[in-house]
């Protein structure tokens, strides 16, 4: 998915990969909200109290580049996030949000480093996520969140809300996908691990496989 597909293929694809996220258990309920940058430079998004397990192509919502409503359903309340993060990363065509348990966990705990919340402990989390700020708490759809996120995203694809949950962007909506899940399954594994010696990533290790910068 770039951003000269057209819009009939990202529909198609938002809804396709909302049911893949929500039947795996990656998202629960009303949870998580997905977007598209389409060729035009409008947002195509999930709309606001919609499940990605049940929300169809007709229902998806457009907004122009800061997440102004212009169509459809009403956007996600956190449609100013996803706005954000495409101002930063001018390569990002795709952003994924989710409520995903482990990362959820992760961001509740106390004394989690807030400039890298997740140690590299594998080569994927390091090729797909690589560093992982943790923004300070707002309550989903506090507007207040949109300038912090859109400059931590200038230097970081993939950011975690405290109490909240992570938000990846992505050159395409298969890519930010797969990051989040990465994200995911290295929250798990973390959790999984507390308590136990590990050995993640060394930092050399790590850079060398980096994701590029915007």
């Amino acid at each position: 998915m770039s951003a000269c597909a057209d819009e009939a293929t990202a529909r198609a694809l938002i809804v396709r990969t909302a049911r893949s996220l929500f039947t795996r258990g990656l998202t629960h309920g009303s949870t998580g909200n997905l977007s598209v940058r389409l060729a035009d430079g409008a947002l195509l998004l999930t709309p606001t109290g919609s499940s990605l397990g049940t929300v169809e192509e007709p229902e998806l919502s457009r907004t122009d580049p800061n997440g102004r409503h212009l169509d459809g359903p009403r956007p996600t309340k956190e449609a100013f996030l996803h706005a954000a993060f495409y101002r930063a990363r001018p390569s990002a065509h795709a952003v994924v949000h989710l409520h995903s348990t482990h990362a959820v966990a992760v961001s509740c705990l106390d004394g989690v480093d807030p400039a890298d919340a997740l140690p590299p402990l594998t080569a994927y989390y390091a090729m797909r996520v690589g560093t992982l700020p943790l923004l300070p708490y707002h309550a989903p759809g506090d507007s207040r969140l949109e300038p912090l996120a859109e400059h931590t995203a200038r230097t970081h694809h993939a950011l975690l809300l405290a109490n909240h949950g992570p938000v990846v962007a992505g050159a395409s909506l298969e890519a930010a996908a797969d990051a989040i899940e990465e994200l995911e399954e290295t929250a798990r594994l973390h959790l999984l691990l507390r308590g136990h010696s590990t050995r993640p990533l060394t930092p050399e290790q790590a850079a060398a496989l980096a994701p590029p910068s915007p």
